[in-house]
């Protein structure tokens, strides 16, 4: 298999459908290794890796642990012996009588010859005797140089043989060490070698174990010392833990245990900073330096994972430094290195531990958003190769009945997990219906389930204040007002300053190139609908259609190419047999936090088509929906949050039966507005239009005819695309009376 990068918006399941399948696979996977640390007697610095199966470490470590401890007392009690006190004292008693046996003989040799040899801090000297007394070096000076001679003589023939004796009295003081050191070693293997053949035929089948036994064994017999001395000296240790560094090294220590693992790791790491991912290396202060060893490694979550799944947040992963660098590295090479990040990347060279790599066996899956998938797909070349598995999650699902049952099966696993009140049909179906306002189609349901459960979660509440059995449609309702109302601060000032008359929006009248356009404000958690008066001016000119909303830079390339888009149309509607010679200004009266985005191109060309016809638009409807250079009005989204905003302006002015909004026909099946929308519209005091296209749009809002296209090129008479083209003809005509004008602007044209 391969390492899988999931894609989808947060709140959508992903992180928990993702770990649920992981764990059902891993349950019938095979447990990984356990892995441990333990000192290298050859290179203290590069502590070896032990793999051992799973369970097995910690009883290793226990073991080992016993081991010691059977070893320290039992290494003192054979060394206070009496048989090792008399087998030491007749070896060093042998010793003594060489080196006696050897001293005598140079001494009597020495004092034939008329010397004594006397024992000074720089070794062994030869002195003259005379008469008895010895002789110094200024009293030999006085002798006859006969007498010098002969005694110069008799010392370096004397002198050659105290050499030769020296030596000797080293071979005999080698010899009597290495076999007291013998004597030692057979003794302490005596008595810890039953211990070492225990653990040996414990663990034969893993030869790592073994040959690490046998260098511990080792370590031991060349420093008994530590032993043989630790309960004599323990007393002067300044501090308690001194006596144990030594013995530290003797210790096994466990990084990853899967004693009480069933089936493979399923490891989640929410804060993939590199040392929890990799591991690292812990230090510890002793008379004010930092010390460490192999018994301060600790392991990543790529060690707890090993053999089995890593789930990764993507961005918090990009978001810390080298994280994702090292990760990669690690898949490719297959291996966990634990070392400090500083020196892996040349920013520290002091000397540190240098544990041996553990082989790395892991499938990783990466949870993150679509763009960030594209971007790393993109931009780095060993992305593909490493993640070449992609996952994505809708934000919606079709609306069926196996869906719906899979649904209220969530919010019933949901209720028993967090002890919950069940819902009732009423509130499943409700639940249900709020699932397809936040999938803005009848057809969906919405994938964002932690939305759907903080929803259920609240509506519990309610349920527990009336003390009923059941979550009702009531409790849901409630819940779903309650969030909406926590949310809503800025709706509200923005109605309260249209019912003042603030903001300037018309109910109830008819205005020549004015009409009310509706928009979506986004505060995060809330959307809104607000409308807002959409006007436009024409007049000679050549200029076309200018956006004030881009001169003014407060608009978005979006709305700008929408803006560009309404040219097309006039141009192929009315300008087959003259020239457009018009300059159209629209607008968004009152807006100053800028505007983005193509909803409202319909609603600018209404308006247009209204100033240049001269006829006026009902401020009772209000309009959203894009338009193509075709005349077709196309789909948009917020509608209901449109529709809700238009209405309770409406609804606060007072419902006269004549109010509602138009929507582009294919935005039908996107409609799930509130119960009390549903009801206005019901009772015939609110309205919805679709339209396909534009002359549907125009008729609805005029109250006259659009009018077709004749066979000569002209329009019906008396109808809406009759009067503008009449219009622009007008205009033509007339913008021929000024040569000039046309002239300068040809010019800044070109300019």
């Amino acid at each position: 298999g391969f390492n899988i990068y999931v894609a989808g918006s947060p709140g959508t399941g992903r992180t928990t459908a993702v770990r649920s399948f992981l764990e059902e696979m891993a349950r019938i996977e095979t447990v990984p290794s356990d892995w441990c640390y333990v000192n290298n007697f050859s290179h203290g610095h590069e502590p070896k890796a032990i793999r051992l199966p799973p369970g097995r470490g910690k009883e290793f470590q226990r073991d080992m642990k016993n081991f010691i401890e059977n070893v320290r007392t039992a290494l003192p009690k054979a060394f206070e012996s009496e048989d090792y006190a008399k087998k030491s004292e007749t070896t060093i008693q042998a010793i003594e009588n060489q080196r006696k046996e050897l001293t005598d003989k140079i001494s009597t040799e020495a004092q034939k010859e008329g010397f004594v040899i006397q024992s000074t801090p720089i070794g062994l000297l030869l002195i003259p005797v005379i008469k008895g007394k010895p002789v110094t070096d200024e009293q030999l000076m006085r002798l006859p140089e006969k007498n010098q001679k002969e005694i110069q003589k008799k010392r370096e023939l004397l002198e050659s043989e105290l050499r030769s004796t020296m030596r000797q009295l080293a071979d005999i003081e080698k010899a009597g060490r290495a076999e007291l050191e013998k004597m030692n070693r057979d003794i302490a293997l005596y008595a810890i070698g039953h211990l070492v053949v225990d653990l040996t035929e414990k663990y034969k089948d893993f030869p790592d174990v073994v040959a690490y036994l046998t260098d511990v064994q080792n370590d031991i017999l060349n420093n008994l010392s530590h032993f043989i001395k630790e309960h004599k000296a323990s007393s002067q240790a300044s501090v308690p833990w001194m006596k144990e560094v030594p013995l530290r090294k003797y210790g096994v220590n466990v990084i990853v245990d899967n004693s009480d693992t069933k089936g493979s790791p399923v490891i989640s790491e929410f804060n993939p900073t590199y040392q929890n991912l990799f591991g690292r290396v812990e230090k510890e202060a002793q008379f004010g330096t930092l010390v460490t060893d192999f018994t301060m490694i600790r392991g990543g979550s790529l060690h707890k994972a090993n053999g089995g799944y890593l789930i990764l947040r993507v961005e918090e992963l990009l978001r810390n430094p080298f994280s994702y660098d090292g990760l990669k590295r690690a898949l490719k090479n297959q291996q966990i290195v634990i070392e400090e990040m500083e020196e892996s990347f040349g920013f520290m060279t002091a000397r540190s531990l240098k544990p041996q790599p553990i082989p790395l066996n892991v499938k990783v899956v990466l949870i993150g958003d679509p763009f960030l998938y594209q971007q790393l797909y993109i931009l780095d070349m060993e992305f593909n190769e490493l993640f070449k598995v992609k996952a994505e999650f809708d934000t919606t699902m079709d609306r069926t009945q196996e869906n719906i049952q899979q649904y209220a099966a969530f919010v019933c696993a949901l209720c028993q997990k967090e002890n919950l009140k069940h819902l009732d049909g009423t509130g499943i179906a409700k639940l249900v219906e709020h699932s397809s306002r936040l999938a803005e189609d009848q057809q969906k349901l919405s994938t964002q389930f932690a939305e759907i459960a903080d929803i259920a979660r609240e509506a519990n509440f309610y349920a527990l204040q009336e003390n009923s059995d059941f979550v009702t449609e009531t409790h849901v309702r409630k819940a779903i007002e309650e969030k909406i109302y926590r949310s809503k601060l800025i709706q509200e000032k923005i109605q309260e300053m249209i019912k003042r008359g603030i903001i300037l929006i018309d109910t109830d009248m008819d205005r020549v190139g004015q009409v009310n356009g509706l928009s979506v404000i986004s505060l995060g958690d809330f959307d809104f609908g607000s409308p807002s008066r959409v006007t436009a001016s024409v007049s000679l000119g050549r200029e076309g259609i200018i956006d004030i909303e881009r001169e003014a830079k407060t608009g978005g390339p979006i709305h700008t190419k929408g803006v560009l888009i309404l040219s097309g149309y006039l141009s192929e509607r009315y300008a087959q047999d003259k020239p457009l010679s018009l300059s159209a200004r629209i607008v968004f009266e009152q807006n100053y936090g800028g505007v983005e985005g193509d909803s409202a191109s319909s609603t600018e060309l209404y308006a247009i088509l209204s100033a240049l016809s001269g006829l006026p638009l009902k401020q009772s409807i209000a309009v959203t929906g894009s338009v193509n250079q075709k005349g077709e009005v196309q789909a948009i989204g917020g509608v209901n949050e449109k529709i809700e905003g238009f209405f309770e302006v409406c609804k606060t002015r007072g419902l006269k039966g004549n109010q509602g909004v138009m929507i582009p026909e294919s935005n039908v099946q996107n409609l799930m507005l509130k119960e009390e929308i549903v009801k206005a519209i019901e009772d015939g005091k609110f309205h919805v239009y679709s339209v396909k296209n534009i002359d549907e749009g125009i008729e609805l809002l005029t109250g006259v005819k659009a009018g077709k296209r004749l066979e000569d090129g002209s329009f019906e008479k008396d109808t809406v695309n009759h009067k503008v083209d009449q219009r622009l003809k007008q205009m033509a005509e007339k913008l021929k009376e000024f040569p000039s004008f046309l002239t300068e602007a040809e010019k800044k044209k070109e300019d």
